[in-house]
């Protein structure tokens, strides 16, 4: 399936759980005080903590991990999951990522 098939599931899930969720948040790009609209977007926010982007796609490329990675660092964020659909089990396509200051201070 498509992943704003995905997409509109897990939201609906979330948001009967009581989970605070944001969908397909603008991520801004800021440059020495420039504000740069780049049509990134995150594809969910949970209780601004965490940021969940989605996948369905044969396997994960380092492209889409640089993306998590960069939006982590673009939101502030501590957390990410980038979760692929496409597998088999869901366990294998789940993918944990932590901000990249936050391991260097750790």
């Amino acid at each position: 399936m498509l992943e704003s098939v995905y997409e509109q599931c897990l939201l609906h899930e979330l948001t009967a759980r009581g989970i605070s969720t944001k969908t397909q948040v603008s991520v801004p790009v800021s440059y020495r005080g420039l504000h740069l609209e780049m049509g990134f977007r995150a594809d969910l926010i949970l209780d601004d903590a965490l940021l969940i982007e989605l996948k369905a796609v044969e396997s994960l490329l380092p492209v889409h991990k640089a993306q998590i990675i960069t939006y982590l660092k673009l939101t502030r964020l501590p957390l990410g999951l980038l979760i692929n659909f496409n597998v088999p089990l869901l366990k294998d396509g789940l993918h944990r990522f932590i901000h990249p200051a936050l391991l260097r201070n750790s």
